[in-house]
């Protein structure tokens, strides 16, 4: 079971999230910054990412000194919702809850997770110098579980991060959780990159594609956290882990991207919601070895599962696969199209396309490079909204 992995003081979790299948949304706009104020962190310049590349990782020690007092504890009051007993009506009651954040800029305001300020009141950012100010929500976006408060802090406060690009993270790297884990707040865990381009859902049902499974120790409280490269800098936010039961991590967390989180992020702050390119499938990354076996599969790119009805996909004429096969024990779909490419950029997997879709618009054209059977074609698309 995937859990979220804030605090809820009279019940443990805010609630518990499973996998879906990818591509159904993904995070898209672009970055912006008021003219009269600092400009935000999450528009981080691509000429200050490539001349912190080049320099030497940071050690754990580095990592943690320059990064902690960026981080937060966010507590506030939800709405919980109470089951009905034989002896007790169902119900709502008001619950204290707590997570992690991070501060971006020296306005003040704070990335967090969108299940850590669901709903909430009465929210309080505390520092590591011990003080907490009352903060209040910017934004929020249930589909990718971002959301962005502003506290009302003096300057000497405020100690920004900044976001690496998640596209370049490996298996393998190194990475650090700093977040509030039980309410120990910032308490750092290390460990690797597990895998890249996991899908996790989101706290509406939607997918969350490209997510960063990691082994660094991630327990409740830490949703929100980043999650840190060798150079400090941050690749993603810390949302969810997987576990056989509510109070045990077995070394399996998920963090949200770190493009989709700024580039969310930089929405919350700009318009205080934020809007994604929608295709309208869910698709599943071909297995070469599968594709050799496989008449009608390509070498490369994603199967199409699915096409909801009514979407940009659908009106394409974009079909889902129909049949299921198994080969040494591999599973693979086949029998509708397969996306390989998107504006003459080849789709390796599913989380190419992601990052490919993340880059575009709503109402924005696009053409993808499709495979059906032994036959190539190119469709038009023109990108939709994710539905409310």
């Amino acid at each position: 079971m995937v859990r979220t992995v804030a605090i809820v003081v009279t019940a443990a979790v805010v609630g518990g999230l499973a996998g879906a299948a990818v591509g159904v949304a993904v995070g898209g706009g672009h970055a912006t910054g008021a003219a009269t104020t600092p400009q935000p962190v999450v528009g981080t310049n691509t000429s200050a990412v490539r001349s912190t590349a080049r320099a030497s990782a940071l050690s754990p020690e580095a990592v943690y000194r320059t990064g902690s007092p960026a981080v937060v504890l966010i507590t506030d009051t939800q709405t919980e919702v109470v089951p009905p007993t034989f002896f007790t009506p169902g119900g709502k009651q008001r619950v204290g809850a707590l997570g992690s954040g991070f501060v971006v800029d020296r306005r003040g305001d704070v990335v967090t997770n969108d299940h850590v300020v669901q709903g909430a009141t009465n929210i309080r950012v505390g520092f590591s110098g011990g003080a907490t100010y009352p903060a209040t929500i910017v934004g929020t976006d249930p589909t990718t579980d971002i959301a962005v408060v502003r506290v009302k802090a003096p300057s000497a406060a405020l100690h920004p991060l900044r976001f690496a690009a998640s596209s370049g993270v490996q298996v393998g790297d190194r990475v650090y959780a700093i977040g509030n884990p039980f309410g120990l707040e910032r308490t750092m865990t290390a460990g690797i990159v597990s895998a890249t381009g996991r899908d996790i859902q989101a706290p509406n049902g939607r997918t969350i594609a490209g997510a960063i499974q990691t082994d660094a120790p991630i327990n409740h409280g830490n949703s929100g956290g980043p999650l840190l490269d060798r150079f400090g800098r941050v690749v993603g936010i810390n949302a969810q882990l997987e576990g056989g039961t509510v109070d045990a991590n077995v070394g399996i967390g998920f963090a949200v991207p770190s493009s989709t989180a700024r580039t969310v992020a930089s929405e919350l702050l700009a318009h205080g919601h934020a809007e994604h390119p929608w295709l309208g499938v869910e698709i599943e990354t071909i297995d070469p070895t599968v594709a050799r076996v496989v008449r009608g599969l390509p070498s490369h790119g994603v199967v199409v599962l699915r096409v909801t009805k009514g979407s940009p996909a659908d009106r394409a004429g974009i079909v889902a696969a129909t049949k299921q096969v198994t080969v040494n024990g591999v599973s693979a779909s086949t029998g509708g199209d397969a996306i390989v490419g998107l504006d003459g950029k080849p789709v390796s997997s599913s989380g190419t396309l992601t990052d490919l879709l993340a880059q575009r618009k709503p109402g924005d054209h696009v053409r993808l490079t499709v495979v059906r059977g032994s036959q190539t074609r190119t469709v038009d698309v023109t990108l939709g909204n994710v539905p409310g």
